[in-house]
């Protein structure tokens, strides 16, 4: 039996329909993402890109079409069993760090697991795992307010893999960071992708966008663009702790 594709999607349409106009966000987008790739969405203010990224991410269903989530259909999920999928299934990076300011790093790593009822023990066991993989286990007892702004991004992106989820989706990653964390983050992503990890990123950037091995443009809810190539950006190297 062939494995199955991370995302997979048929005939998807995303209409917003305010009582007096109606918006087609998405209009028929079939779009398969393996398992192991590391893939760029990239598109302009306005262009969908952000629909799709919350539909690909479970947090809003299409009008119509299919989606596959690892071969899982999610097309027609209640809300409950959206947000477990999410949770179990999809690692979240975000442009906002989203960590909780009084909690420190390694607690707010353990968030995802706290709500999946994992136990105390092997909660923290993980959460040092996944900080371990960002390079920031010494920085475990430090608060928020105590990193810099590429070492919160790096606890939110360990938050996202300490579920071991099937999918690491990040958007806008680098939108809070200066050059030179920047690289750093997208320099780690490539790591992870490189350890098997399927990456997608969503960006209007096309320096960012060029860091990963396919990029996806879309313009007006369409996919205008599709390209995979041998090789992205290398950006490989020593992750600072900046």
């Amino acid at each position: 039996m062939s494995t199955p594709q991370v995302v997979s999607m048929r005939g998807l349409w995303k209409t917003y329909d305010t009582g007096l106009i109606k918006v087609d966000a998405l209009r028929g987008i079939d779009l398969d993402i393996a398992p192991g790739e590391f893939t760029a969405i990239i598109g302009p203010s306005g262009s969908g890109k952000s629909t799709l990224m919350h539909i690909i991410g479970c947090l809003d269903v299409a009008t119509r079409g299919t989606y596959l989530l690892d071969g899982e259909d999610v097309s027609d999920m209640t809300e409950e069993d959206l947000a477990d999928i999410r949770n179990r299934r999809v690692g979240f990076v975000f442009q906002q760090f989203n960590l909780l300011a009084t909690l420190t790093a390694w607690r707010n790593v353990e968030l995802p697991l706290l709500y999946g009822g994992v136990s105390a023990a092997d909660r923290k066991e993980r959460a040092m795992m996944a900080l371990d993989q960002v390079g920031l286990s010494d920085r475990a007892e430090h608060r928020p307010g105590e990193l810099s702004g590429g070492q919160q991004q790096r606890v939110a992106v360990a938050r996202a893999l300490v579920t071991d989820p099937t999918l690491i989706l990040a958007d806008e990653p680098t939108g809070n960071l200066d050059s030179i964390s920047s690289r750093d983050m997208l320099a780690l992503f490539g790591q992870l992708n490189r350890q098997g990890r399927t990456m997608v990123l969503i960006t209007h950037d096309t320096d960012v966008a060029r860091a990963a091995r396919r990029i996806v443009e879309i313009h007006d809810g369409r996919i205008t663009h599709d390209e995979s190539r041998a090789e992205a950006v290398d950006l490989i190297g020593q992750v600072t702790k900046r």
